[in-house]
C-alpha cells in the first residue's frame, strides 16, 4: 500500500477506517478524517447514454463543496482538526452502479461492463484530480504537497508499475486509458493540489436508500425483500425488473407470487426469458471473480481504496482462497466483509396480492423512477399450487465441505 498512495513522505498508514475505503496517515499528533461524498451514476444516465457533461459539472461541484467542508467542518478533537486542516484529504466516490447498468442495458458479469466501470472511473478521477488542482489555484495547495507523489508529477494509474516492482510481481490490470492526461500533470506542476486525496468509494448503504439507489458499487442484493418501518412492513422490489418484464406484458400477481417464493431470485422461472434472468441476477447468482475484475479496473484510478464485499455461495475454502488470491494479483488495497449464503432456508409460502397489485408506492416522482417500487404486501392468501418447494439442507447429506 505504501507504493501506492499519494503521502507515503508524511506517515504511515497503520489501518484502513470500519469500511475499509479510506487510507490515511496517523500518528500520536494526527487522527485521520476523511471528509466523503458520492455520485449517484444513474442521475447521469440519460436515454441509455452516459450524460458526460452533467457528470464533469457534478464532479467539480463535489470537489468544491468537500474542500469547503474541510474548513467548516465541527472537530471533536485536536488531533482531528489538525490532520484534517493540513492534508485536507477527500474522498469522491459513487453509487447506483448496479442502477446505471440496468440502464444502459449491461449485465454486471460481463466484459462491457467491466470496460465500463474503467471508463467511468477514469472519467470521474480525471475531472476530480483536475478540480483539485484548480482550487489549489485559487486557494492554495494543502501544507503538505512538496514531496508527495502529486509533487512527484505521480498519478494513481502510475503507481501500479512503482507496486509491481516492489513485488517483482506483474499486476495483472490493464493499463489503457480514455484521456490524455497530460492536462492534469500539467496543471499540478503548475498549482499543486488542494487535497492529499481525492478518491473513496465508500458502502453507502443509507445514502443509496436515501436517494432511491443500489448501494454503492455492488450487484443487486434481493430483487424482492420486506422492508419495515413505523408504517408496517412493505414488499421492496427491483422497479428495473418490473419494467422489464411489463415491457414484454410477463407482469402478472401469479409471477409477483413466483418471484416471492424463490426470494426474488428469477433463474428458476421460466417463463422469464433467459436475457433477462441474465440481467437480473442477484448477487450471489454472480460469479464473485467479477467483482474482484470491476474492482481492479477501479482501483487504478483511486489514490484511496473501495469498499470491496465479497459474496460466495461457495462453501469451498479454495474457491474462497482462490478470490482473495485473484484481488491481490490485481493490486487491490482493500477488501471489506465476505458475505455467504446460509446453511438451509425455510419453507416460502405467499401472498394473493391481485385486488391491490396496481397500487405501488414510488419514492419519487413518475418522470425519475427510483431503483425499487413497493408493493403493499398485506393482505393474506395462499400459496400457489404449482411451485416447487426448495429443497432444505440437513447434515446428513453429508455434502458439505465443512460437514465432511
Amino acid at each position: 500500500c505504501a507504493q501506492i498512495r499519494a503521502m507515503h513522505h508524511a506517515g504511515v498508514v497503520h489501518c484502513s477506517n470500519l469500511c475499509t475505503e479510506i487510507t490515511l496517515n496517523t500518528s500520536a499528533a494526527e487522527t485521520a478524517v476523511c471528509n466523503l461524498g458520492s455520485i449517484n451514476l444513474p442521475r447521469h444516465v440519460v436515454n441509455g447514454a452516459w450524460d458526460k457533461p452533467r457528470l464533469h459539472a457534478t464532479v467539480a461541484t463535489a470537489m468544491r463543496m468537500l474542500d469547503n467542508v474541510i474548513d467548516l467542518n465541527y472537530y471533536p478533537t485536536r488531533e482531528a482538526k489538525y490532520a484534517n486542516l493540513r492534508h485536507r484529504p477527500v474522498g469522491l466516490g459513487v453509487m447506483g452502479l448496479q442502477d446505471a447498468f440496468y440502464l444502459l442495458n449491461l449485465n454486471f458479469d460481463s466484459p462491457p461492463a467491466v470496460e465500463v466501470s474503467d471508463a467511468i472511473m477514469e472519467d470521474i478521477a480525471y475531472h476530480a484530480i483536475l478540480n483539485s488542482s484548480v482550487l489549489a489555484k485559487e486557494r492554495g495547495s494543502y501544507q503538505t504537497f512538496r514531496g508527495s507523489k502529486w509533487d512527484r508529477g505521480l498519478l494513481p494509474l502510475d503507481t501500479l508499475d512503482l507496486l509491481e516492482q516492489e513485488r517483482g510481481l506483474p499486476v495483472e490490470v490493464p493499463r489503457t486509458s480514455q484521456f490524455d492526461w497530460q492536462p492534469v500533470r500539467a496543471s499540478i506542476a503548475a498549482h499543486g493540489m488542494r487535497n492529499s486525496n481525492c478518491l473513496a468509494i465508500a458502502p453507502t448503504a443509507t445514502i443509496a436508500n436515501i436517494s432511491g439507489s443500489l448501494p454503492s458499487i455492488e450487484p443487486i442484493y434481493k430483487n424482492i425483500y420486506v422492508k419495515s418501518n413505523f408504517s408496517g412492513e412493505f414488499t421492496v422490489i427491483n422497479d428495473h425488473l418490473i419494467a422489464a418484464l411489463k415491457q414484454r406484458n410477463l407482469w402478472t400477481p401469479q409471477l409477483l407470487d413466483l418471484l416471492k417464493h424463490y426470494d426474488g431470485s428469477v433463474q428458476a422461472i421460466e417463463d422469464i426469458p433467459a436475457e433477462i434472468r441474465e440481467k437480473y441476477k442477484e448477487v450471489f447468482e454472480i460469479d464473485p471473480l467479477w467483482i474482484v475484475r470491476h474492482a481492479a479496473r477501479r482501483n487504478k484510478w483511486l489514490d484511496q481504496s473501495q469498499s470491496v464485499n465479497i459474496f460466495t455461495s461457495s462453501t469451498s475454502g479454495r474457491a474462497v482462497a482462490d478470490v482473495y488470491f485473484a484481488a491481490w494479483q490485481a493490486g487491490l488495497k482493500t477488501t471489506y466483509y465476505l458475505r455467504s449464503l446460509g446453511a438451509s432456508a425455510i419453507e416460502k409460502s405467499t401472498l394473493d396480492v391481485t385486488k391491490q397489485f396496481d397500487h405501488t408506492v414510488q419514492s419519487t416522482p413518475a418522470t425519475e423512477p427510483a431503483a425499487v417500487a413497493v408493493v403493499s404486501a398485506a393482505v393474506p392468501a395462499t400459496a400457489p399450487a404449482a411451485v416447487p418447494t426448495r429443497r432444505i439442507y440437513v447434515a446428513e447429506d453429508a455434502i458439505c465441505e465443512v460437514c465432511e
